[in-house]
């Protein structure tokens, strides 16, 4: 009796490996060359000395931030694509898993980084409107402080989970779980920093966080959520 044979798939990895190497050769360059300000940063979950210190907007364009800005979109992507791999979304009819998709990978980078820039570039607009220019530099500031501190948290644990499989999927939910707690955390700690100039202006930061920090988040959960239905 002939045994039915089944074709081998073997999915290739090496572009997720690549993109680590890159991802973890950043951060160590950026290390290397902001000793003192990398160090302080690595202790932003349990001190805010990070962000009175580094303040100023004039950091929100430095090579740190840059840097560090990369870092941030391919670990959220990662995160994103493994996401989705482990709840079972992406995978083509070749039988290949979502999470070695190396063009999902592209199409939810790619999207990430028009997302972000995108809107900061509405709330620079928005700001403008609304004479709270200063204000929302600083705010910005911030958010990305604690945006990449969350990136390079989850990196190495991309790492581990994109070669190990059959991984359970209270692990994606705890990490977002914690990451939404760290970023309204980091809410907190920004009105409690710019609270004297919140105060002067509250009517337009309340419209600000309505229009640029709650509907986006709100469409695109509204738009996923349709869209999987």
């Amino acid at each position: 009796m002939i045994e039915q044979l089944h074709p081998r798939i073997l999915e290739n990895k090496d572009w997720a490996t690549f993109l680590f190497v890159i991802a973890f050769a950043l951060v160590a360059m950026t290390k290397s060359a902001y000793e003192t300000r990398f160090s302080e940063f690595s202790k932003l979950i349990f001190s805010d000395k990070y962000a009175k210190i580094y303040r100023d907007n004039s950091h929100m364009k430095s090579s740190f931030t840059v840097g560090l800005f990369f870092v941030q979109i391919i670990s959220y992507a990662f995160f994103i694509q493994l996401t989705m791999g482990i709840f079972g979304y992406g995978s083509d009819i070749k039988g290949y898993s979502a999470k070695t998709d190396w063009i999902l990978f592209i199409q939810i980078a790619t999207f990430l980084l028009y997302f972000i820039l995108g809107k900061y570039l509405v709330e620079k607009i928005v700001a403008a409107s609304f004479n709270i220019d200063e204000f929302v530099e600083l705010f910005n500031l911030q958010k990305v402080t604690y945006r990449t501190y969350i990136g390079i948290l989850i990196l190495p644990v991309n790492a581990i989970l994109f070669y190990y499989d059959n991984i359970p999927k209270t692990i994606p939910l705890t990490i977002i779980g914690i990451s939404l707690c760290i970023s309204i955390y980091s809410y907190f700690i920004s009105i409690k920093t710019y609270q004297n100039a919140i105060i002067g202006k509250l009517f337009y930061f309340i419209l600000y966080l309505c229009a640029l920090e709650i509907a986006p988040y709100y469409f695109m959960y509204y738009w996923i959520t349709k869209g999987s239905a």
